[in-house]
């Protein structure tokens, strides 16, 4: 061997080291996270500032990762070519082609691929710096490269910059979460936190209320004794006021301004007029966003509302604990009566009260039920059934099925519900969805 062909061979080697860095950035930058490279930013990590800058241009930086890629390639296998068909004649050809194919494949593009797919956001911020000096190297002739790639996608129809994601950035971020709970970085309880956050710009404020029918209301007529012994009775520190009728609400009365008029007249609750401290009620309506009830109790420093229809009558009453508990769940204190209405069966099945949100269920079993057409659980069940079923009846869709085990009057108050596979769902006849009893 000559000294030429030594310097051919060491060129070879050369380009195989050039074609793996290229194969290993092109990995590595593709595959980075930019939520990663943009925290690190803003720690003050100057190498995620050049991978974000990198980002930024990223129809050149990939240009200059194939550009660069394909002429290490090139190069390497045309010496190589050139080596062996001084060494072996015209059959050297097939020698460099055999050689030169399981060399790039497995040290040039699998071997560095492989290293960077398994940690792409550190092997990206050792490559970025590099990277960035090829960029503007490459940068001439990959503007030349780039022009007639947008000719050519012109002549074949293909519209440039029409990058529409098939998920909203909230979609796309709840599903990070996910995987990444599905990893096991993220626990259940925060996913659902952030799950919860996100949802609260989707949400209404009829889906987070409490019903009229479960409000723990206080005729204001009643005699100050019996009024305050009323209040005493109740766990909760805001109870609405009513006169005449229930629907008629005249205030809302806080615990403290009652304990306070007592302190007033030295304990004598004859002398209590509860109109004079009750506070004026707020009424929201049914169809504003949690999101923007969430800034109207921060702006107004309450946290009681009452919520009206369309029609100005009362549906229920929200507060800001009803609003948080969307994020982090049920908000419990000493003073609270906890009935958490689901509760799991030792043979796997689950006996759920029938006015358990199914959002609530939904978060307790990871469940995935519908909650676009009804708000519980009792009113999935009504809105599947197209009736109000009897004790006793089952229905099977969604992959579970549902036992009425307890109803009052017009009301489902408890189900059992099991999941079942999905091929027993289908081979469900159609008249088993109108109620089929055990």
């Amino acid at each position: 061997m000559t000294n030429l062909d030594w310097i051919a061979l060491s060129i070879v080697v050369a380009c195989l080291f050039v074609s793996a860095f290229f194969s290993a950035s092109e990995t590595a930058l593709t595959g980075a996270s930019r939520a990663s490279m943009l925290r690190l930013s803003k720690q003050g990590n100057r190498e995620a500032s050049v991978v974000s800058s990198l980002f930024a241009m990223r129809e050149r930086m990939i240009g200059a990762l194939l550009l660069g890629n394909n002429i290490a390639n090139i190069g390497a296998s045309a010496l190589a070519t050139g080596i062996f068909t001084a060494w072996f004649g015209e059959v050297g050809v097939l020698y460099a082609t055999g050689l030169m194919t399981v060399l790039v494949v497995i040290f040039a593009e699998v071997l560095p691929k492989t290293i960077a797919i398994n940690a792409p956001d550190r092997v990206s911020l050792l490559v970025a710096r590099p990277m960035k000096l090829m960029v503007y190297l490459l940068g001439p002739l990959l503007a030349v490269v780039e022009a007639i790639v947008r000719l050519l996608m012109r002549m074949l129809g293909v519209k440039i910059g029409h990058n529409q994601p098939l998920l909203s950035p909230t979609e796309r971020l709840r599903g990070a979460v996910d995987l990444l709970h599905h990893e096991g970085n993220v626990e259940k309880q925060d996913r659902d936190m952030f799950g919860g956050l996100l949802d609260l710009r989707e949400l209404q404020v009829s889906d987070v209320m409490v019903h009229r029918t479960e409000m723990v209301m206080i005729n204001a007529d009643l005699p100050p004794e019996d009024l305050v012994r009323e209040v005493l009775a109740t766990e909760y520190t805001r109870i609405p006021l009513w006169r005449d009728k229930p629907e008629n609400i005249i205030g809302v009365l806080h615990a403290k301004d009652l304990l306070r008029a007592i302190r007033a007249s030295e304990g004598d609750t004859a002398k209590i007029d509860v109109s004079t401290i009750a506070l004026p009620p707020w009424f929201v309506p049914e169809m504003r966003s949690v999101s923007e009830q969430l800034k109207a109790f921060r702006r107004r420093k309450t946290h009681f509302a009452l919520v009206v229809d369309e029609y100005g009558e009362v549906e229920g009453m929200v507060t800001l604990e009803d609003i948080l508990e969307e994020i982090v769940g049920d908000i419990s204190d000493e003073h609270d009566v906890v009935v958490a209405g689901v509760r799991a069966q030792p043979d796997g099945s689950v006996v759920v009260d029938g006015s358990v949100p199914i959002r609530d269920l939904n978060r307790a079993m990871d469940w995935h039920l519908p909650d676009e057409e009804a708000t519980t659980i009792a009113g999935l069940v009504i809105h599947e059934a197209r009736s109000i079923p009897e004790r006793g009846q089952s229905f099977t869709f969604h992959g579970f099925r549902f036992r009425v085990l307890r109803r009052e009057r017009n009301r489902i108050t408890a189900l059992r519900i099991v999941a079942v596979p999905r091929e027993a769902e289908t081979e469900e006849k159609k008249p088993k969805r109108a109620g089929t009893a055990f």
